[in-house]
C-alpha cells in the first residue's frame, strides 16, 4: 500500500496554527481556574486542550488515511477525559466538590477537538462563553446568595457540654441549618464548642442572629471556611 505524500510545509501550515490556538484557548480557561485555586489550573487545561487537538489531528492524518475511519482515535478522547474528570470529583463530609472542575475539563477537551478539526470560530466562541459563565455567573451566585460556604463557629462558655450542644441543636432546628462537624474542647476550665455550618451567606446571617439571642451561645466567633464548588 502506498503511503500518501504530504509536504512538510502543508503539514506545518495546517497543524501548527491548530495546536497553538488550542494551547492558547486552554490556557485562558486554565488561568481563570488557577486564579481561583482550583485543582485543574493553567497547565492542566492547556495540556488537555492541546492533547485533544493533537489526537484529533492524528485521527485525521493517521487513522483517516491509513484505515479509512477518521474518528478512530478522536472517539477515544471522550472516555479518556471522562476518566480524568471523575478523578477531580471529591466526596467528603462537607459534600461533593470538583463538579465544576470536571465539567470544565470536559468542555476544554471539546474546544481542543474543535481546534484540531479546524473549527476555529466554534472553538473561540465556546472559550468566550465558558469564561463568561465562570466569571460572571460565579459572581452572580455570590451576589444572589446562592453559593454555599462553610463557616466555622467557636463558642467559649462555662456551661456543661450537654447544655451547649442542646442549645445549639435548638438554634439549628429553628434556622433549619446544616451542621457539618462539631467538637468540644476543654480549655482553662471552660468549654470551647467548635462547629461548622454549611449554607449560603443569608443562611449564615440568619443563624448568627439566632445565636445572638441565645444566652449560652451569644458570645461566638466566626471564621470563614471555603466555598464549595458543588455545582
Amino acid at each position: 500500500m502506498l503511503l500518501p505524500q504530504v509536504s512538510l510545509a502543508d503539514l506545518l501550515s495546517r497543524t501548527v496554527p491548530r495546536l497553538v490556538l488550542a494551547a492558547f484557548l486552554g490556557g485562558i480557561i486554565g488561568l481563570e481556574r488557577e486564579l481561583k485555586r482550583r485543582p485543574a489550573g493553567l497547565r492542566t487545561n492547556m495540556f488537555i486542550c492541546f492533547g485533544a487537538a493533537l489526537f484529533t489531528i492524528l485521527s485525521e492524518d493517521l487513522a483517516g488515511k491509513f484505515t479509512g475511519d477518521h474518528t478512530r482515535i478522536a472517539a477515544q478522547i471522550i472516555p479518556g477525559i471522562g476518566f480524568i474528570g471523575a478523578g477531580s470529583i471529591l466526596h467528603s463530609k462537607s459534600g461533593v466538590s470538583g463538579l465544576t472542575t470536571a465539567a470544565t475539563i470536559f468542555v476544554v477537551a471539546s474546544i481542543g477537538m474543535a481546534c484540531g478539526g479546524g473549527l476555529y470560530l466554534p472553538a473561540i466562541f465556546a472559550t468566550l462563553l465558558i469564561l463568561l459563565a465562570l466569571l460572571i455567573l460565579g459572581s452572580m451566585e455570590r451576589w444572589l446568595n446562592l453559593k454555599p460556604m462553610i463557616m466555622n463557629y467557636t463558642v467559649v462558655s462555662e456551661k456543661s457540654s450537654d447544655d451547649l450542644v442542646a442549645e445549639l441543636n435548638t438554634c439549628l432546628e429553628d434556622c433549619e441549618a446544616t451542621m457539618r462537624g462539631m467538637r468540644v474542647v476543654r480549655t482553662n476550665g471552660k468549654k470551647k464548642l467548635i462547629f461548622s455550618i454549611d449554607g449560603t451567606h443569608q443562611e449564615q446571617k440568619t443563624l448568627a442572629a439566632r445565636l445572638r439571642k441565645s444566652e449560652d451561645l451569644s458570645s461566638f466567633q466566626t471564621e470563614k471556611g471555603f466555598e464549595r464548588e458543588h455545582e
